[in-house]
């Protein structure tokens, strides 16, 4: 399985995103170098769609994959695209504060600190569906890591529940754009795809 292993504030820097989106509160010391001339509208396009890889902490080859079932699906291409990589169990994880960065929950769930309806699960593209019930095990909730986690303050989406004591949460019903706060301009994607 391959690692995006680049260091989160340069990557930030080049790519113009704001840490905070990444779960990390740091400001970078350096100012951002300003290109000179204008950006080509492939290079904008190109840009958008290497932010939401790195957002959501996704190669090349899986991305394009969720683009391919976004475009065979009923609705707007790049709306189900964000809603898809919303969705990841990662992702989701990180929504519901059961972790402090993506890739944290990445790494937790690659380790099988989490459950899906009772049932351990360490696939961190697992899809979860409305109804799906995540909690981290019962044998990790004695771990420091995770009672410094349940002390946290963190915003939680309108789609998701989360208990804090029990360290467990429900997904509602699935994700609509206007519920996804992440800076990606999707349908520069989807006409990047479509050429």
């Amino acid at each position: 399985m391959a690692v995006n292993r680049d260091p989160i504030l340069k990557r930030c820097r080049s790519l113009d995103i704001d840490p905070s989106h990444l779960g990390v509160f740091k400001e970078s010391k350096r100012t951002p170098n300003r290109r000179r001339g204008k950006m080509s509208e492939y290079g904008i396009q190109l840009r958008e769609k290497q932010r939401a890889k790195f957002i959501y902490g996704v190669q090349e080859k899986p991305f394009r994959t969720y683009f391919e079932k976004a475009v065979k699906m009923k609705g707007i291409t790049g709306e189900n695209l964000l809603v898809m990589l919303e969705s990841r169990l990662d992702n989701v994880v990180y929504r519901m504060g059961l972790a402090t960065t993506r890739r944290e929950a990445r790494q937790l769930v690659t380790h099988s600190h989490y459950t899906v309806n009772g049932k351990k699960v360490n696939i961190p593209s697992y899809q979860v569906k409305p109804g799906d019930v995540i909690a981290v095990k019962e044998k990790s909730q004695s771990s420091p890591k995770f009672k410094e986690i349940k002390e946290m303050q963190v915003g939680i989406p309108a789609w998701l529940s989360v208990d804090r004591d029990k360290l467990k949460g429900e997904v509602l019903k699935r994700p609509e754009r206007g519920d996804i706060d992440t800076p990606i301009e999707e349908h520069l994607i989807v006409e990047l795809y479509s050429k």
